[in-house]
């Protein structure tokens, strides 16, 4: 599922912007509707860079912290982050020139830069370019220091071409996880262009009784395209019972809220699967199957709780109104975000004309004691629309809590985040 995923992007890019390998994905405004990747961020300006050392190590300079910021990580086409990078990250926000080695890379690397083995050829960044407010102005100035971000060739290092940036601002890019015959296309295109890794190599006798090898040519017929399509069908209804299982217990007690990762993929993706008695193989195509990107060190840069249910234990449904109160001085350096998604896809909701409500959006209004009420539902409560997310009334949501610069008070649960709750909508006029 995670190289999947990966493939999945990467095919998107390709096919949005016309991207390609050593090239960055960006958006030019702050994401709608139309970035259908999985749970994505909607208050904040994301960049891409997708590299591919097939032909020799590649640089991934991230600029000082100086007029803008950077949360993110780098990591290979299975999703491992290799570091993370920015404020957070190696660099604590001083800049760094990251050099990402190619599998077996043995030549001698040179001074000046942070080495990154990386056990696949390809793989992407996920660094987001933070924004003071959702104005117009402050997510122009995270535009431009975003595009400090740098991508080039270890061999033309002394005199680098300038990076090719695709703006996917304004285009549908779908990367949702296909459950049907799609899936196995892209796994293998990953197949064939990555090599195996030990860990994985059960997989490949089973992967290749489907026609799916390095070297094969992956071409099922019409029967085997239903078998492979109702396998597809049949894992989606699985793991969806088992990312269910994920809000027993919750992160704080008595609520609904949970961390939206399994906590054995917590550690494993912080050592690359090392520890020989645990690879949780299923639990990774669960939180695959839901986002993209993984933190070398979670909780340090960024921090998510995620609810799928209201404070009653029952499925949020778009048709409904509901209030979420998010309690003052909030646990952040940076900014909080309360963002729906469609429960089926855990992608944002098609057609509404935004998805989240953030600290930092301009017009957001806070209660006298400086709590905010948070809305979802079809239609906004009489003069509360500043701080509502619409939501699709034939369809179930879920909403993923964003803490960015997560501080102690929400690692000790002095402060903690009460559940969504079911109010009454405003009469239509």
């Amino acid at each position: 599922m995670p190289v999947v995923n990966f493939q999945r992007m990467f095919q998107a890019f390709v096919e949005a912007v016309g991207g390609g390998a050593n090239e960055v994905l960006f958006w030019s405004h702050l994401p709608d509707w139309r970035n259908q990747t999985l749970t994505p961020n909607p208050d904040t300006i994301y960049f891409m860079p997708f590299f591919d050392t097939t032909r020799g190590p590649v640089v991934v300079e991230i600029p000082r912290a100086d007029g803008g910021s950077i949360t993110g990580s780098l990591m290979d086409a299975w999703q491992c982050a290799l570091e993370d990078v920015g404020r957070a990250g190696v660099d604590q926000g001083k800049g760094g020139r990251y050099l990402i080695l190619p599998p077996d890379y043995s030549q001698p690397i040179p001074e000046g830069y942070i080495a990154l083995h990386c056990d696949t050829f390809r793989g992407y960044g996920l660094c987001r370019s933070n924004v003071v407010s959702s104005s117009a102005d402050d997510v122009a100035e995270a535009v431009a220091y975003g595009k400090q971000i740098k991508l080039y060739p270890l061999n033309e290092a002394d005199r680098p071409q300038a990076t090719a940036f695709r703006d996917a601002g304004d285009v549908v890019l779908d990367s949702l996880i296909p459950f049907d015959a799609r899936f196995f296309d892209s796994l293998n295109t990953a197949i064939q262009s990555e090599p195996w890794l030990i860990r994985d190599k059960a997989m490949i006798h089973q992967l290749a009784s489907l026609g799916i090898g390095k070297g094969l040519t992956f071409d099922p017929d019409e029967p085997t395209t239903g078998i492979l399509t109702s396998a597809a069908e049949d894992a989606r209804v699985l793991l969806d019972g088992r990312y269910a299982s994920l809000f027993a217990p919750p992160y704080f007690s008595h609520t609904r809220w949970a961390v939206p990762i399994p906590a054995d993929v917590i550690h494993g993706q912080q050592s690359f699967y090392e520890d020989a008695d645990c690879y949780p193989v299923d639990d990774r195509a669960v939180m695959f199957s839901i986002g993209f990107f993984s933190a070398k060190r979670l909780g340090s840069g960024q921090f998510y709780l995620m609810t799928i249910t209201d404070n009653s234990g029952e499925q949020m449904m778009g048709a409904k109104s509901y209030r979420l109160r998010v309690p003052p001085r909030a646990p952040v350096t940076l900014y909080w975000s309360a963002t729906a998604y469609d429960r089926r896809t855990h992608g944002l909701i098609l057609g509404m004309p935004r998805a989240s409500r953030a600290s930092n959006s301009a017009d957001l209004e806070a209660n006298s004691d400086d709590s905010v009420d948070v809305y979802f539902g079809p239609q906004p409560p009489e003069g509360k629309e500043p701080n509502w997310i619409p939501t699709d009334p034939n369809s179930h949501f879920e909403v993923l809590f964003r803490f960015y610069g997560p501080t102690q008070p929400l690692f000790d649960k002095t402060w903690q985040l009460p559940d969504i709750e079911p109010v009454e909508p405003s009469p239509t006029i």
